[in-house]
C-alpha cells in the first residue's frame, strides 16, 4: 500500500509540474483554394511550428499530393486560453494565454538546490533567508510568464506545498521533489538526477527549440555587492548568445529604471556539471550576493523577484526570436 500511494503521489506530482493547457479539437472545412498555411493561419496557428503535427492528427485526410480535400473536415488542435494550475499556489493558480510569443518553445528550469540542502544562508535583520527559497520564488515567476506566452515548461524542482509567495521572508522547508523523487543529499548525486529527468524529457519533446535554465543566488561576503552572473558551456555556442542576450537585456533595464546605477554583471564560460551535461542549451544564473545587503532587496521585496522573472521573460523571447530568424 505504501508503494502504491508513493506511486500516485509521484504521479500528482508529475501532472502539476508538467501542466499545460489542455488541448481540445474542432472541425473544419478548408475554403476555395486554401492551402494547409492558409488554413492553420485562418485557425490562428502558425504553420511552420504547427504543419507536421496537423498532417499527423489528420493523417489519410490528404490527396496524393498532400492538399486539403476542399469538402474533407479536418481536425484542428485548439488550445484552452485560460486553465487552473495549483502548482503556482492558491493566489497565482489562474492562467491565462496572452499572446503566443513562445509558441514551439520548450523550457526545462530548474531552481538551485532544494529539499535536504537549503543552499547559500544569508542573514536579513532577525530573519535566514535561503537560496533554494527564493531561486524557486523565482523560477515558478518565471514559468508562469513562459506559460502565459504559449510555451512548454518543464519545472524540474517543484514544490508542491509552496506556490508563488508574497511574503519577504520566504520560510525554509524540505518539500521539494524532482519529478515527485526524494531529492538526495549527495551533491554529484543529485545533479545526475536532474540531468537524467531533463534530457529524457527533451528525447520527448520534437521541439527545435529547447532550453535548460538554472538558477541560483551566490554567497560571497557580506560587503561584497554583486551584479547579476551568467554562465554557459563553453562548447556551447547557443548557450553564449542566450547568455549574452539576458544580461544585455538586464543591462537595458537597469539603464532604463536607473540610470545612475551602472551595470557590471559578466557572461562567462564554466565547466559546470549541468552545463556540460545536459542536452538542451543550457544557461546557468546567479541573480545576487544573498548575504549583501543590498543585493537582499532583489529577494526580499517581492516586486523585485516578480521584476528579475519579467526581465528574464523579455531576454528568453528575445532569444527564441533570434534563433528563428
Amino acid at each position: 500500500m505504501r508503494i502504491l500511494l508513493i506511486g500516485i503521489f509521484s504521479f500528482f506530482i508529475y501532472q502539476l509540474i508538467s501542466a499545460q493547457p489542455a488541448e481540445t479539437f474542432l472541425l473544419s472545412k478548408p475554403q476555395e483554394g486554401e492551402g494547409v498555411w492558409s488554413f492553420l493561419r485562418r485557425h490562428h496557428l502558425d504553420p511552420a511550428s504547427e504543419t507536421e503535427r496537423f498532417r499527423q492528427i489528420n493523417e489519410g485526410r490528404f490527396d496524393p499530393n498532400g492538399n486539403l480535400y476542399l469538402h474533407q473536415e479536418y481536425l484542428v488542435p485548439v488550445l484552452a486560453e485560460e486553465w487552473v494550475d495549483p502548482l503556482f499556489g492558491l493566489e497565482h493558480q489562474n492562467l491565462k494565454i496572452r499572446d503566443s510569443e513562445l509558441k514551439g518553445a520548450v523550457f526545462y528550469l530548474v531552481s538551485g538546490h532544494g529539499g535536504p540542502d537549503p543552499g547559500a544562508i544569508g542573514q536579513y535583520d532577525e530573519h535566514q533567508l535561503f537560496e533554494d527559497e527564493y531561486a524557486y520564488d523565482i523560477t515558478l515567476r518565471l514559468a508562469k510568464n513562459l506559460l502565459e506566452k504559449s510555451a512548454t515548461v518543464h519545472v524540474i524542482v517543484a514544490d508542491s506545498l509552496n506556490g508563488i509567495r508574497s511574503g519577504a521572508y520566504l520560510l525554509p522547508d524540505q518539500h521539494e521533489t524532482v519529478l515527485g523523487q526524494v531529492i538526495p543529499l549527495d551533491q554529484l548525486t543529485r545533479l545526475k538526477q536532474r540531468t537524467t529527468v531533463i534530457n529524457q524529457l527533451a528525447k520527448e519533446e520534437a521541439a527545435t527549440y529547447q532550453r535548460c535554465i538554472e538558477i541560483h543566488l551566490d554567497s560571497r561576503s557580506q560587503n561584497k555587492q554583486l551584479d547579476v552572473f551568467f554562465y554557459h558551456h563553453e562548447n556551447s555556442p547557443k548557450g553564449k548568445e542566450m547568455a549574452e542576450t539576458i544580461s544585455k537585456t538586464f543591462e537595458e533595464n537597469y539603464k532604463k529604471h536607473q540610470p545612475q546605477r551602472g551595470f557590471s554583471g559578466t557572461v562567462n564560460h564554466r565547466n559546470l556539471y549541468m552545463l556540460k551535461h545536459t542536452h538542451p542549451v543550457a544557461v546557468f544564473i546567479e541573480l545576487g550576493n544573498i548575504r549583501n545587503f543590498r543585493d537582499q532587496q532583489r529577494f526580499v521585496v517581492e516586486s523585485n523577484r516578480q521584476a528579475l522573472a519579467n526581465w528574464l521573460t523579455s531576454s528568453i523571447v528575445k532569444d527564441f526570436q533570434n534563433q528563428n530568424h
